[in-house]
């Protein structure tokens, strides 16, 4: 492929105009950056079964519509995955309840073990994707500038070690009162700006921790 090495770990395929994955990454790489390319479906490397080694997966600005993440079993040590700046409207995560006695809920449920930040800003999402809590290391969601229209209760069930939600510039009219109960290590941004809320703001923040919180809320509809 057109792809470049920077140096030995960094592959670069950045604006070479590609429409799919190459299928001579190397297993080796510990960053891939496929930004800024006509990427329209992303498949996770099957490697032949073989674990790969990237850390850091860059697929920001492309035309991916859907994104399928129960498949990526082989990418034990990912920490950071970018989708910001395409048309995703389906972002996958989770299986149905009625796999979960079988071998396929039983991969899903160590999906990507290390992935700590989730970026999905500039899309076509209307809703937080569901299965977040599947990812037991996430630590960061950014998801601004989306189509998001409220947050239900169970949208951050399970993300124990999430800190920073970024949900800016979105449609988002409705939060339920115990959206971020659980959420105990939240410590660093709960951003809500630029969205349409109207509820009282009592309700939205009832259960946060202000001793350790940044929670910002300007440029909505009060």
């Amino acid at each position: 492929s057109e792809c470049r090495w920077d140096g030995p770990f960094l592959l670069n395929c950045s604006f070479t105009r590609i429409s799919t994955i190459p299928e001579d990454i190397s297993q080796t790489a510990v960053t891939a950056d496929l930004s800024y390319n006509n990427i329209k479906t992303f498949v996770c490397p099957d490697g032949r079964n073989e674990q790969w080694m990237l850390k850091h997966l860059n697929l920001s600005n492309n035309k991916i519509c859907e994104f399928t993440l129960t498949t990526c079993t082989n990418l034990p040590i990912l920490e950071t995955l970018n989708l910001n700046g395409n048309a995703i409207h389906t972002l996958t995560l989770d299986m149905p309840t009625a796999a979960r006695g079988s071998k396929k809920y039983s991969v899903v449920d160590h999906l990507l073990p290390a992935l700590k930040v989730l970026s999905v800003e500039r899309n076509n999402l209307n809703t937080v994707p569901k299965g977040l809590g599947l990812l037991q290391s996430l630590q960061t969601v950014h998801m601004s500038s989306n189509a998001i229209q409220q947050i239900d209760p169970k949208d951050f069930q399970n993300c124990s070690q999430l800190k920073d939600i970024d949900l800016r510039n979105n449609k988002i009219t409705k939060i339920h009162p115990d959206a971020f109960r659980d959420l105990n290590k939240l410590q660093v941004v709960v951003d809500l700006r630029e969205n349409a809320l109207t509820i009282p703001l009592p309700q939205i923040l009832v259960s946060l921790n202000f001793f350790q919180l940044e929670v910002y809320l300007s440029q909505n509809a009060w």
